[in-house]
């Protein structure tokens, strides 16, 4: 076979062995109580310490895990948690590496619920 040739070959069977879709995998619920805790922490420095009137739901719903952007065989679970303050409701995203039994915050996201 010419160089050519190969190199299709090549170039074919990496396209149909790569993965159509990312990967989903479930996160883990084991940093829940942590992710609580802190999303209330991030709402709270959100409002510019504002800490009266702050509700934060006790439940973190667990979401899809993303990839480490260092490392992709490294996986992040990502709890998602509500809050609100007087009128404005918030969604806020946590992202954990999880060493052993131990929760590492990686990240964390929020996010006014708003029409405009």
């Amino acid at each position: 076979m010419s160089r050519i040739a190969l190199m299709v070959c090549a170039m074919l069977t990496m396209a149909y062995a790569a993965p159509g879709k990312a990967e989903k995998v479930a996160s883990s619920t084991a940093c829940a109580a942590d992710a609580v805790k802190q999303a209330r922490k991030l709402l709270v420095f959100h409002l510019d310490g504002e800490d009266q009137g702050v509700y934060v739901g006790d439940e973190a719903k667990p979401l899809p895990s993303i990839a480490n952007p260092a490392s992709s065989k490294q996986r992040f679970d990502v709890l998602e948690v509500r809050g609100s303050f007087y009128k404005g409701e918030y969604r806020m995203r946590l992202e954990y590496y999880r060493i052993g039994g131990d929760c590492v915050l990686m990240g964390q996201e929020i996010l006014e619920i708003a029409r405009l």
